[in-house]
């Protein structure tokens, strides 16, 4: 019998760094997969993705998370809902894995459901550091619970061993989204212009702000701190990616849709570009603006700068390429000023992803595919002053 594995998706983004693994799982005769859809795949309001999914691929259960609201109430209401309706699929599905990635509430009611279920659970990207995100504490939670894990570099294998994860469960494969870069036959920047109906100017950036949830209401106010200074770029095209679901995105994205109305020349916006129109886009690009993780993980890979604005990648692995700065019209300019240097386009050239160079998805799939599931429930906290012994 196939050892049935059950991957769990609920972002656009995060299903763009699942979709290799998923192939790969999908193309081999030892694995059946089982696929799992919830959150803003199934909103509205985020684009109905879970249409793009089922292009691709079978998806067995949809789970409603009823993203009605994006206050933290609406938000924990959600959270109950979901592990509800996830213990409901497993005890149907009976599989033999779960396949998680990340750090988001609606994983986290995956996984939760998953453990009380006795599901072996691997987790994908553990380790890193999101200081300015309570996904920190989410992604922490994730790794205490499951029972494989697969990082994106070795100073996030070494904080999940630092954990108290064995170091036997735990793998260095490389970062998720890499193997994208390497497999997608990207768009031209005719065909990419098409795709989007709007042309590039001289300069251009994309711009994805999502709210920095460890701090109370500051979303409108950092997030028009960035549009007062794009207002003052000359010759520049702007490409708005939207905020996901987290605690007062809904602010950025009527904002987004505001200033897109008012300066319909020169920007345009998209509730989820999708995997291939945005790596397409940091081809043409000279630099990834606002605080989104793949700024850090998949713009490197382009040679293209990446402008960080505030804390809430703060911790994370970061190459040369990196731009960090407040979350203020002041300090954003700076950062742009720096961008178009001399000093800086020579850095960039120079620069090497820290995630890796691919690989890891092939990497993952055949460690789940071959790995005893014999007691791997059973868990032993690894002390850290062995570790250094």
């Amino acid at each position: 019998m196939p050892r049935k594995i059950c991957v769990v998706t609920g972002t656009r983004a995060e299903y763009g760094l699942l979709y290799w693994l998923m192939k790969e799982i999908q193309e081999d005769s030892d694995l059946e997969l089982q696929l799992i859809v919830t959150g803003m795949h199934l909103s509205p309001e985020f684009g109905l993705t879970y249409k793009t999914i089922e292009k691709e691929f079978k998806i067995h259960k949809k789970i409603e998370m009823l993203l009605s609201s994006d206050s933290a109430i609406g938000i924990t209401k959600s959270m109950g809902l979901a592990q509800i309706s996830f213990g409901e699929a497993y005890a149907e599905l009976q599989p033999d894995m779960l396949v998680v990635l990340g750090d988001r509430y609606e994983i986290f009611s995956a996984v939760s459901a998953a453990m009380i279920a006795n599901i072996p659970i691997s987790h994908l990207s553990g380790g890193e550091t999101t200081e300015g995100a309570f996904d920190e504490s989410i992604r922490h939670s994730i790794t205490k619970m499951s029972h494989l894990h697969f990082t994106a570099n070795e100073v996030y294998e070494k904080r999940v061993i630092q954990l108290g994860e064995e170091p036997q469960r735990v793998f260095n494969v490389g970062g998720m989204g890499i193997d994208n870069i390497k497999k997608l036959e990207l768009l031209t920047k005719e065909a990419f212009e098409k795709s989007i109906d709007f042309s590039l100017a001289s300069k251009n950036i994309v711009v994805t702000f999502h709210p920095v949830t460890l701090e109370n209401t500051t979303a409108k106010e950092q997030f028009q701190e960035l549009l007062s200074a794009i207002n003052t770029l000359k010759d520049t095209h702007v490409i708005f990616t939207k905020a996901n679901s987290d605690t007062d995105g809904r602010i950025i994205n009527s904002m987004i849709d505001s200033y897109v109305k008012e300066n319909t020349s020169t920007s345009i916006a998209f509730t989820s570009l999708g995997q291939l129109r945005y790596l397409s886009s940091l081809q043409y690009v000279d630099a990834m603006v606002g605080n989104s993780s793949s700024g850090l993980a998949e713009a490197p890979s382009f040679k293209v700068g990446t402008i960080n604005i505030g804390d809430r990648q703060k911790g994370r692995m970061m190459a040369p390429s990196i731009i960090n700065c407040d979350a203020t019209k002041e300090s954003i300019l700076t950062a742009f000023e720096k961008l178009y240097t001399k000093e800086f386009a020579q850095i960039i050239q120079n620069t090497q992803n820290p995630y890796g160079n691919g690989g890891a998805s092939k990497k993952v799939k055949d460690i789940i595919k071959n790995i005893s599931l014999e007691n791997i429930l059973k868990k032993t906290f690894y002390d850290i002053k062995a570790w250094n012994d």
